[in-house]
């Protein structure tokens, strides 16, 4: 079977490949192949265990490129298989289809032209998600990977579920990834966006069959079990190790701090009675005792009741290291108001460990409290003052 490629010079240019996984699919991978050989020969596919009549539809391309292996191992595995090989025969991009018919290769050319416009850049294929026969469960999924997307990164998308993507590869680098079913397509996603790879979307058709002709390997229980699971664990990286990471970068540019004074503090429309509540509550969730939960409570507080995010991230940090075992020191001597006669001292010879702390939890949790609030209302009452001085002009309700 030959074709005529029409774009084979831009994805040599631009050392891209389509990249299609496949398992059991035979009844639709022939015509998925032919489309995308009309647009390129540079085409990878990777048989993930399939049973069916996948080899013999594979026969009638000679010009592929295979990967095959047996058994069946998931999604994630056959597309992390097909990265390492794209790299290894020189590729930098590569575009994803899927081989059950949904993806057009109409949309090749507008995938490669994001890599003149973005180089860098993972690219999604946004899909219309209200068309005709697009399942009302995937449309829900869709939202809710989109919410838990916005978390972990903080980007907002239309769609993170499309499985029709673009790669950089020599971005993406070497990383390792835990994933090997549909929720690798999560994983990677978020991971490269921490690693710093820009990710957008661009549209895309797609095609989705009546129910009684669809087909698909996705299994609900399962699958939507490991999603939960992953996104349970991006969640707390993200907060115990992602977002304190990304602020002490920020800050140990010089640059960042005057850009952060003048533009959160000192320029910012916002009166400073707002500025001051936004610090005050930092300090104090800086300090209360909801140790690995701080940040999350103070983003969601924040958002809640309108205050300055920037600053209220910024001090709730009060208590990070190296000011974490003063912060604990002063909360045991605070707690000593509450305790009378059965007030301890806290004796650092030994160092600062669980069984000292839960032997004098009370005393800690009361204290705490106590120099939450009394920090909160402190620094409240001074950045007021010190904010009504520089910023004499603007309005303090």
């Amino acid at each position: 079977m030959t074709n005529t490629p029409t774009h084979n010079a831009h994805f040599e240019r631009h050392r891209a490949a389509v990249l299609i996984p496949t398992y059991n699919n035979a009844g639709t991978l022939g015509a998925v192949l032919s489309d995308a050989l009309t647009y390129t020969d540079h085409i990878i596919v990777v048989n993930d265990g399939a049973t069916d009549e996948t080899l013999a539809v594979l026969e009638q391309f000679p010009s592929l490129q295979l990967v095959s292996y047996s058994p069946n191992r998931g999604k994630g595995v056959a597309l992390r298989r097909g990265f390492a090989y794209a790299l290894e025969q020189g590729y930098d991009y590569v575009i994803t289809m899927d081989a059950d018919g949904q993806h057009f290769a109409t949309d090749l050319p507008g995938m490669l032209q994001q890599i003149e416009e973005q180089p860098g850049a993972l690219i999604i294929g946004a899909r219309n998600l209200h068309q005709e026969n697009m399942p009302g469960k995937s449309t829900s999924a869709n939202k809710v990977s989109n919410f838990w997307f916005q978390v972990t990164t903080g980007l907002k998308g239309p769609d993170t579920q499309s499985g029709y993507r673009l790669y950089p590869l020599q971005r993406m680098g070497n990383m390792h990834y835990f994933c090997t079913k549909y929720e690798f397509e999560i994983e990677v996603l978020v991971r490269s966006a921490w690693k710093g790879i820009k990710v957008d979307w661009t549209p895309v058709r797609v095609y989705y069959p009546p129910p009684e002709e669809r087909v698909s390997h996705f299994r609900p229980v399962r699958d939507v079990s490991r999603i939960t699971v992953l996104n349970t664990v991006l969640v707390l990286v993200t907060f115990l190790y992602i977002k304190p990471r990304d602020l002490i970068r920020y800050f140990l540019k010089k640059e960042n701090w005057k850009k952060m004074w003048k533009e959160e503090v000192l320029k910012a429309d916002e009166s400073n009675m707002r500025k001051a509540a936004s610090i005050g509550f930092g300090i104090f969730m800086g300090i209360v005792p909801i140790w690995g939960f701080q940040l999350l409570v103070s983003i969601l507080l924040s958002i809640k009741f309108k205050l300055n995010k920037a600053l209220v991230l910024l001090f709730a940090h009060i208590s990070t290291p190296p000011l974490t075992p003063f912060v604990i020191f002063a909360s045991f001597l605070a707690g000593r108001i509450w305790m009378g006669q059965t007030a301890k001292d806290l004796v650092f010879s030994n160092g600062i460990n669980f069984d000292t702390i839960r032997d004098n939890l009370l005393q800690y949790v009361f204290g705490s409290i106590t120099l939450a609030i009394a920090g909160g209302l402190f620094a409240w009452a001074t950045s007021w003052g010190i904010l009504t001085i520089f910023r004499k002009g603007r309005r303090n309700g």
